[in-house]
């Protein structure tokens, strides 16, 4: 599957959050990750990413989609373009 992860999270724990997606996921731009993932490395993701933030103040949305499915356009500058996929 293919995740795109958006995150508001507050600057406490911004940083946390930034190096563990890292480990999984590629960084788009500010607050977004994107990338291939397999459904327990989905599953580590969501346990993890609950544990770190505080649900009262810190917001993720998290879009899911079938990886055949994917199709992707960027306007402007790509601040982090994906050079291959494994």
């Amino acid at each position: 599957m293919y995740l795109v992860i958006v995150y508001d999270i507050n600057v406490d724990r911004v940083n946390k959050v930034h190096k563990f997606l890292k480990a999984y996921l590629h960084w788009q731009q500010n607050s977004v990750f994107e990338g291939k993932v397999t459904k327990s490395q989905y599953n580590e993701i969501i346990d993890k990413l609950d544990n770190l933030i505080d649900e009262d103040e810190d917001s993720i949305i998290i879009y899911k989609f079938p990886y055949k499915y994917l199709d992707k356009k960027v306007l402007g500058i790509e601040k982090n373009p994906i050079l291959f996929i494994l």
